[in-house]
Formats: structure tokens, sequence, C-alpha cells
């Protein structure tokens, strides 16, 4: 295993189209996933995925607020966009997209377990409180440099990217294997922005693949 890791943010079938929370043209994130497995394979790379994994009773719903989806409320002391219940552990809607090569994905990480909290980042809860078992993953396999896509941009990629990157990752974001939710129009663009300021490297997929053969 090589020092680099593909990881594929939330390509479940809730952020997907038919889905509880589908993104716009989420499904079309499969293929540049497909491609950069088959990719990171041939040169040893480790193939991670994360998945939203909430309980029936999770206080990031609207439906547990009685509060229209998409407002925004407070939950454990920090701004709260209510969601439409997803990803509920077991359901079909958090099962990754059937499409994606599952059998070569080495290890999933599960988030949004605790109902009290919600969890965007793949590494910890939106509160930095309790941290999910990826990072000590990573450690232990000396995994140093990240390539990151995933559903959605402006939320759970978004919050993943910041995370590695403070705990002292290089991380490249292959940005057409990405779409978001935009609440407003320009969250996507608004938060590649961030990433990239913050340190994180900005691929197309053709871009990564020219650029690192």
């Amino acid at each position: 295993m090589t020092q680099r890791a593909l990881l594929l943010v939330d390509l479940q079938n809730d952020f997907c189209a038919g889905g509880a929370l589908a993104v716009a043209d989420g499904d079309s994130t499969v293929a540049v996933a497909n491609t950069l497995i088959s990719w990171c394979k041939t040169r040893g790379d480790a193939v991670l995925a994360s998945q939203d994994w909430h309980p029936p009773n999770h206080g990031s719903f609207a439906s547990q607020q009685q509060a229209e989806p998409y407002t925004l409320g407070e939950l454990d002391g920090l701004p709260q966009t209510w969601w439409p219940d997803h990803c509920v552990q077991g359901t079909d809607g958090a099962a990754l997209h059937p499409l994606l090569t599952q059998s070569a994905v080495d290890a999933v990480f599960h988030k949004g377990e605790n109902p009290d909290i919600d969890s965007y980042s793949a590494f910890f809860d939106n509160g930095q409180r309790q941290e999910t078992a990826l990072n000590g993953w990573l450690q232990h396999h000396d995994i140093r440099e990240l390539i990151v896509m995933g559903l959605a941009t402006d939320y759970c990629v978004k919050f993943t990217v910041l995370d590695a990157l403070r705990l002292g990752y290089a991380v490249n974001v292959i940005t057409d294997g990405c779409r978001g939710v935009n609440l407003n129009a320009d969250d996507s663009a608004q938060a590649f922005m961030e990433m990239a300021a913050a340190g994180a490297t900005l691929y197309t997929l053709d871009d990564w693949i020219e650029t690192h053969n």
C-alpha cells in the first residue's frame, strides 16, 4: 500500500436520484469514482468510503424538530440545517450506490451516529467533540495524502477536506467528482474556494490522470 488513499465521501442512494436528500446530478459522480478506483488500485493506493449512518431519531432531521426541511435552527449548541430524514442506518437509502465498485473499497467509515449532533466531516462531528475511526486507520497505514471526491460539495466534502488539512494531510479534490446541495446557488463554488484557500489542490479527473501518470 502506498502513502496515498482515495476517499469517497457519502456516495449513497439518498444523495442520488430518487433519494430522500437527492443532490442534483449526484449519480454522475459514480462513474468518476469508478475510474479513480481503478486508477488507484493499479498503483497500490487504498480506497476508502464514508457513509452517513443516522439513527431514525437523529436530531438533524426536520421531522424530529417539527420544522420545515432546509430551514435553520440549533442542535447541541451549533447552527443546524434541518434535513429531510436520510441515510437511516440499515436502509436502502443509506447503502452505497449500486453502480459503485464496492468490492474494491478497503474500508468504510460511518458518521452521524450520535442523534444529538450532526457530522458532515468523515473525521469528526460538527463540534469536533468525537472522531470517527478514519484518522486512526490512515495513521495506522502511514497514509499522508488523500484524493477526495463525493457528495455533497458544500457540506460533507468541504468539511472532510478542511479537517484532513488541519490534521496534516496533503489533500487533492476531484471537482467533477463532486456535486452540491446548493441551498444558495453559489454554495459549491464557495466551498471549492474555501478548500483551495485552506491548502487543498483542485483537479478535474482528466487533469489528475494526465498529471499523475
